[in-house]
């Protein structure tokens, strides 16, 4: 049963939108390592993070290669922090690729992953020369091989196809089977090869692992995300195809919200994540996600659960989404007729009787008490529960004392009137807006317009919103309309956040400031998302106007919401 915690107050950013003086194009190690120092003198008790885990050709953090492996875009690699990389080479090659002109605007990752790459081997054909860390290296190899070999072997199977669609990689390679006899049958040619990526994660759980020891030695947690699926273009699914079903993709349910995309409406998400077999997971006691969580929890002292709905029942289609445009406007009986009788549904079982939703609960039961178990000691859990949510999720949540998640302004009474942070259970994660949702000052500004609409509907939803905000904030307008987006409102409603009962209390970092840059819009792929990074250094964050100036007002603000430590 959950008891009460002391409350914290944190930040949200992913790690690339940083940036430092001294980046590579991409925030990284060094900058969070800065970051921490701003939060601990601001009083804040976290830093919340997207996803760390590998990425292929997708930049999206939600489309991990790996259950296990961290992202090497993530790596300080200044000759200050990698003692095998010479400083003559870093600064001829940063100067050749021109890392002056990545540090303005997104992030371009091609470029920056040529560089990085680039830094990288140099580092590794040097670290033989280094004996203290060489043995440090072997050692890693050695305790982590259960998952390394195989990712690393995959890593250069993408090398050799130039992608890491399985599923499209040449007949001789495209199983574990076919892949590990290639191996053993190229040894001379490739063990090098496989090892360089060895050495980017000894260095990855390395650097993450020190940071960790600075921010919990400064009074700061960092918080990660571990999202319900994995890419189907994965070296889990490559190597371990047993652990997954890999007929059915899980995505989520139709959904209106979604006004100008006709698949998303008619059919729902189609993620393209495969489901698990569970059966099978049981029988091996879980492995698979108790090795996934541990490794987690190596690195951060809190971690989200993404989509912990999943858990219960995931809403699966029988079609990868490459095949969406096949079914976008068939009816449900032509549909039938290309998947052998399937449609989109949740699976394990819709939660449309007693004896159903019973069923799901026991399954989610049984699921997360082994995510519990595995991070007992090591971090503490907070799950993600927003979308289509059974009535048996939060309470459930509650007794096993796992904080769910409150949009404040998507929480309502049974009168239809926002529920007040004051009535928040300590047992609780509360915010305005995550990655995937529309900075503050944008959805103000959009609701605002809505709301001054000619359309009723679209008035009422505006009005309706806003009205919700301003009574959570405590605000008072007059009748002239609804006022700009503007530092008072603002502050008001970071405070009446920072006030609430909940356990924890975090917004984006660029709502601190007003900011409009957004890290992700749901639905679709662009170039946009996932590249956005800040205007400012982390040092001006500390030093120059209005930045500093903000930073002291959160520091106030905090202390009188009393969640500082």
């Amino acid at each position: 049963m959950p008891t009460i915690q002391p409350r914290r107050a944190g930040i949200l950013i992913p790690v690339f939108a940083l940036r430092t003086a001294e980046d590579l194009g991409i925030g990284d190690i060094g900058g969070v390592r800065q970051l921490i120092d701003w939060a601990a003198d601001t009083g804040l008790g976290f830093v919340q993070f997207l996803p760390i885990n590998a990425t292929g050709s997708d930049s999206s953090p939600y489309n991990a290669i790996s259950s296990v492996a961290l992202d090497y875009l993530t790596l300080d690699l200044c000759p200050a922090a990698l003692p095998e990389l010479d400083e003559k080479f870093y600064s001829s090659v940063t100067g050749i690729l021109r890392v002056d002109l990545l540090r303005h605007g997104s992030v371009n990752y091609p470029k920056v992953r040529r560089l990085k790459n680039t830094l990288l081997r140099r580092a590794f054909s040097q670290i033989e020369s280094h004996p203290d860390r060489m043995a440090k290296f072997e050692a890693f190899c050695e305790k982590e091989a259960a998952w390394l070999d195989d990712f690393c072997l995959f890593k250069v199977l993408m090398e050799e196809h130039g992608h890491e669609d399985w599923m499209n990689w040449r007949e001789d390679l495209n199983s574990a089977a076919k892949a590990r006899a290639w191996r053993d049958a190229k040894a001379d040619e490739i063990d090098d090869r496989i090892l360089f990526h060895a050495y980017v994660q000894w260095l990855c759980f390395s650097q993450w692992g020190e940071l960790r020891a600075y921010a919990n030695g400064r009074g700061v947690k960092l918080m990660g995300d571990i999202p319900f699926g994995i890419s189907w273009c994965s070296a889990d699914v490559f190597f371990q195809p047993g652990q997954f079903d890999l007929e059915w993709c899980g995505g989520a349910p139709p959904e209106t919200y979604f006004k100008d995309d006709y698949f998303v409406q008619r059919w729902g998400q189609n993620w393209g994540i495969p489901l698990y077999r569970w059966d099978v997971m049981e029988s091996g006691g879980f492995q698979w996600w108790r090795q996934r969580t541990q490794k987690l929890t190596e690195v951060f002292d809190i971690f989200r659960i993404d989509h912990v709905l999943g858990f219960y029942r995931i809403y699966s289609f029988p079609w990868r989404p490459t095949r969406n445009a096949e079914f976008c406007y068939l009816t449900d009986e032509e549909a039938k007729a290309l998947t052998g009788g399937r449609l989109p549904h949740y699976k394990e079982h819709e939660d449309d009787t007693p004896e159903h939703k019973a069923a799901n609960l026991a399954n989610g039961d049984k699921y997360l008490r082994m995510i519990v178990d595995a991070a007992a000691g090591r971090a503490e859990v907070v799950a993600e529960d927003l979308g289509t949510v059974p009535d048996y999720v939060r309470p459930h949540l509650l007794s096993l004392d796992i904080p769910g998640f409150k949009v404040s302004q998507w929480e309502h009474g049974k009168d239809g009137r926002v529920v007040m942070g004051s009535a928040y259970d300590n047992c609780s994660f509360t915010t305005y807006a995550t990655h995937d949702h529309e900075p503050m000052k944008t959805l103000w500004e959009h609701r605002r317009r809505d709301a001054a609409s000619e359309e009723e509907t679209e008035r009422a939803v505006g009005n309706k919103e806003l009205g919700d905000l301003a009574e959570f904030a405590g605000l008072r307008f007059s009748d002239g309309g609804w006022p700009e987006y503007d530092t008072h409102i603002r502050h008001a409603l970071l405070e009446a956040l920072l006030a609430s009962r909940s356990r924890f209390a975090a917004f984006m970092l660029t709502d601190l400031y007003g900011l409009e840059d957004r890290f992700n819009v749901p639905g679709i792929a662009a170039d946009s998302n996932w590249s956005a990074r800040l205007p400012m250094t982390v040092a001006e964050l500390r030093n120059a106007t209005p930045w500093k100036e903000e930073g002291e007002w959160l520091k106030k603000a905090i202390s009188e919401a009393e969640r500082a430590d």
